[in-house]
């Protein structure tokens, strides 16, 4: 985003919109450029009296910005808007957990912090180390250049959005050693991140992986998702 100097009349309005608080007045409102991540709320909210606000398309790897910051924009990878897959958002309708496999996503960045892509491949490599499938629909997976690493484009890690996800696809098994790479990761980044989890009911109507976490340590947040077969699932018995 940049600001049109001719427009802009100082009135300040716009300062508190920025998720970023990339957003300061000189003479003129001023966008600091390594802070802004185009997700455009500031020309989007509609709060400037003149218009003053110029949405910018940006070449690569700058470009990555407003893909992963601006929910109207779609990842040309996956067809999907927003940061992660089709399944983390209506939870297991497309057939991607089956029993005994669970989807664990490390949900980066939040308004007011953002993340830097830096700090995703820094969470990606953890996770990586615990033998886990990245999500293939996924578009942080699409920037993976060595998936057995979780090593990302070199030319992204300085780019900074609002938020990412890393999903992938865990044995239930290996739920202990996805933690422990996480735990340890978390003190190396310079951002928040969030552990989010999915995977279908036992028959029963239990959670299989509750104990799994509580033996961890990490406890279940009473925010979620349920299908309740409205979006007719297609996981089957079968191991992917």
């Amino acid at each position: 985003m940049k600001v049109d100097t001719e427009k802009c009349v100082s009135c300040e309005l716009c300062v508190p919109y920025c998720p970023m608080g990339a957003i300061s007045m000189d003479d003129v409102a001023v966008i600091d450029q390594e802070e802004c991540v185009e997700c455009a709320v500031c020309l989007k909210s509609g709060v400037c009296p003149t218009n003053a606000f110029v949405y910018e398309t940006h070449p690569w790897p700058r470009s990555l910005r407003a893909i992963f910051s601006n929910p109207a924009i779609e990842h040309k990878e996956t067809r999907v808007a927003g940061r992660g897959t089709e399944e983390v958002k209506t939870n297991d309708v497309t057939g991607m957990y089956k029993r005994g496999f669970v989807g664990i996503t490390a949900e980066l960045g939040r308004p007011g912090v953002g993340t830097r892509f830096r700090d995703v491949e820094k969470v990606a490599q953890a996770i990586a180390k615990a033998r886990v499938k990245f999500a293939p629909n996924n578009p942080v997976t699409h920037l993976i250049t060595d998936q057995a690493t979780g090593k990302l484009n070199p030319e992204i890690l300085d780019e900074k959005v609002l938020t990412a996800m890393v999903e992938c696809l865990v044995p239930m098994q290996n739920i202990p050693a996805v933690i422990k790479e996480l735990r340890e990761v978390a003190q190396q980044i310079d951002t928040v991140f969030s552990l989010d989890i999915i995977a279908r009911l036992d028959p029963d109507g239990s959670v299989s992986y509750e104990k799994i976490l509580a033996e961890n340590g990490v406890p279940l947040s009473l925010n979620g998702k349920l299908n309740i077969g409205l979006g007719r699932p297609l996981a089957e018995e079968a191991s992917p």
